[in-house]
């Protein structure tokens, strides 16, 4: 007797490369996938939706699994998500429901690169001047892009991404402070990064401002509007961290009132950003949607060992388990 299939749910592939990037051929007759590459944050739409399925595929943090929607998946037995770690989900919790947590590993480093795509297209007027060269305006050019020589990188955060940063910064010839809660001297010193004492002192003294922290309840909002009133007329603000550890009306209305040169973002406090966020409309922001963790070769990483995470449960041995 043929036995029976295993439903799985693929959520939020906005662009639908989960069986463009994996190898799914050896379990996909073991199971039944739908794919909602649509967000949504409404609890009672997700319920109702995901209510069938025993494995559900997260991709990062887009859906939250809370406490309040795990109680309502009866049959869920396994999430596997892309990415070492995902605070959008009540890994704890999950483990009193019996719901296997499984993550992945990652391939290259996109999210370092894109630090930099943001930290150069913001401070060189890129997208500006890209959209005037294609619009035929005059005159030829419109901005004075920043030079980094001698200018002063503010790390909020001085981790694995910051310290990374802070190396590059050092080949444009930037001078690199950080600060973090958590940041010694010590620590500082063996990233290569000058010290600085408080929050304060770093958003007065820094250029450009660039976020390196992981969002916790520690860290939300975490960079507030007394903060960014600090910053410098002539300076920039980057986040390709979590949106929540800023004070996003506060950053507008920063940005609205020209108090800084602008800003460059990859992260929102909601995601998708709304059509109608007032970010959307501002002249002195560089957007890009989320995507500093993309690439072909993170995505291949994400999608085989899901794959892989898949196969391990149906076979009855988790792995790559979290928490």
């Amino acid at each position: 007797m043929a036995t029976e299939r295993v439903r799985v749910a693929i959520l939020d592939d906005y662009q639908n490369v989960a069986f463009k990037f994996a190898d799914w051929s050896r379990i996909k007759d073991r199971l039944i996938i739908d794919s909602y590459p649509d967000t949504t944050d409404d609890e009672d739409v997700l319920a109702k939706r995901l209510e069938p399925y025993t494995i559900i595929c997260a991709m990062r943090e887009r859906t939250k699994f809370r406490k309040t929607l795990l109680d309502r998946l009866p049959n869920l037995r396994l999430i596997a998500t892309t990415g070492p770690r995902n605070a959008g989900i009540d890994v704890a919790y999950a483990k009193t429901k019996g719901v296997v947590v499984s993550g992945t590993g990652g391939k290259g480093n996109p999210t370092l690169e894109h630090i930099w795509a943001l930290i150069l297209a913001t401070a060189r007027y890129i997208v500006v001047e890209d959209a005037r060269v294609k619009a035929g305006a005059v005159p030829w050019q419109s901005t004075i892009p920043m030079g980094l020589a001698g200018k002063t990188l503010g790390l909020v955060g001085v981790g694995h991404l910051g310290a990374a940063t802070a190396k590059i910064a050092k080949a444009f010839g930037l001078e690199v402070i950080g600060w973090s809660p958590n940041l010694t001297p010590e620590r500082a010193e063996s990233a290569g990064v000058t010290y600085i004492a408080t929050k304060e002192e770093l958003f007065r003294r820094s250029d450009i401002v660039s976020i390196h922290l992981v969002l916790s309840e520690r860290t939300h909002r975490i960079i507030t509007g007394a903060d960014l009133a600090l910053m410098k007329p002539t300076a920039f603000f980057i986040n390709t961290s979590r949106g929540p550890l800023v004070d996003e009306p506060a950053l507008v209305e920063v940005l609205r009132a020209k108090k800084i040169a602008g800003a460059g973002l990859d992260v929102f406090d909601q995601e998708p950003l709304p059509l109608d966020h007032p970010l959307r409309k501002l002249d002195n922001v560089t957007l890009s949607p989320h995507i500093a963790y993309v690439s072909d070769s993170n995505y291949e990483a994400f999608w085989g060992q899901t794959v892989e995470n898949i196969e391990a449960f149906l076979n009855g041995s988790p792995t790559r388990v979290i928490g």
